[in-house]
């Protein structure tokens, strides 16, 4: 007597979700795309029930918002760079030769997460007070350079620090997903130098882990304002905030939905590019090693 399969079968390719996760998937989106839709009424409602874009049309032309946008853009883009150069190093030395560090670079990097903004700052801020005690050493002009209200490297350092958990993450999951150690040793018995392999073998593969990383430290300098408020610059988050107080909601409103438009659009382009890359790797590995 044949014996009965037991095993489910595997699911249509256009098979439709279980109703559970469908109700889920409905419920995360309303959660998210509800404020989303509701701040963008409000930033084109005209009051009597009509469209009015002059809100978007302003904060364009704004010569504070601008310079604000470009402020935030180039410290997330700089802050993105030097987590990169300090953990991409760590975390492969790391993973090939000490792997009884990896709990503690963990600890490490996952300890922003527990102090709050406001105590950072705050020892942040006591050290810049120390300035004017330092005013006849060289010690003062690097005080004076890193508190430069036209890019205030300060914030750079303060933002690499509060990135390294999210930066750290996509990158301990990047290297769990691939042979690092074989790839490393063949790049070497290839003739390659540490550097070379790092930058031509080791990054590339980690380029969706990069990428992940990387939007997700520009999302949070694009909208952290606590840090900047407190050390007096103005960045797009406390522009955003002032303009609020001022009275002009609409334009604070509008502001927030570009920078979402902005961040999504970096997220897009990204993926986009690596996925263009991996496709013509693809392409040209099957060129050279056909069926």
């Amino acid at each position: 007597m044949a014996r009965l399969n037991t095993q489910a079968a595997p699911a249509a390719p256009g098979a439709r979700l279980p109703s559970g996760r469908g109700l889920v998937l409905l419920l995360a989106g309303l959660y998210f795309l509800v404020p989303v839709a509701a701040t963008l009424w409000f930033t084109v409602d005209d009051g009597t029930g009509g469209v009015d874009l002059g809100a978007y049309t302003e904060g364009l032309v704004s010569p504070a918002l601008g310079r604000s946008l470009l402020l935030s853009v180039g410290l997330g883009l700089c802050t993105v760079l030097l987590t990169l150069l300090l953990l991409v190093p760590a975390v492969v030395v790391v993973s090939l030769h000490l792997p009884r560090l990896r709990g503690i670079v963990q600890l490490l990097c996952m300890t922003p997460l527990v102090v709050p903004p406001i105590a950072l700052v705050a020892g942040v801020s006591t050290v810049l007070s120390w300035a004017p005690m330092l005013a006849d050493t060289y010690f003062f002009q690097t005080f004076m350079v890193l508190q430069n209200q036209d890019f205030p490297l300060i914030l750079v350092f303060v933002y690499t620090v509060m990135s390294l958990p999210f930066m750290y993450r996509a990158l301990d999951a990047g290297i769990r997903g691939v042979d690092l150690r074989t790839l490393v040793e063949s790049s070497r018995s290839l003739g390659a130098g540490r550097l070379a392999t790092l930058a031509r073998v080791v990054v590339p593969n980690l380029r969706s882990a990069l990428i992940s990383g990387s939007v997700l430290s520009l999302a949070m300098v694009l909208g952290e304002y606590t840090v900047a408020s407190v050390l007096g610059f103005s960045t797009f988050p406390v522009w955003m905030v002032e303009a609020n107080d001022s009275g002009d909601g609409q334009l604070s409103g509008a502001a927030a939905m570009l920078s979402l438009l902005f961040t999504w659009g970096l997220l897009l382009l990204l993926t986009a590019l690596a996925g263009a890359r991996t496709s013509r790797r693809s392409r040209t590995r099957n060129r050279r090693n056909p069926a």
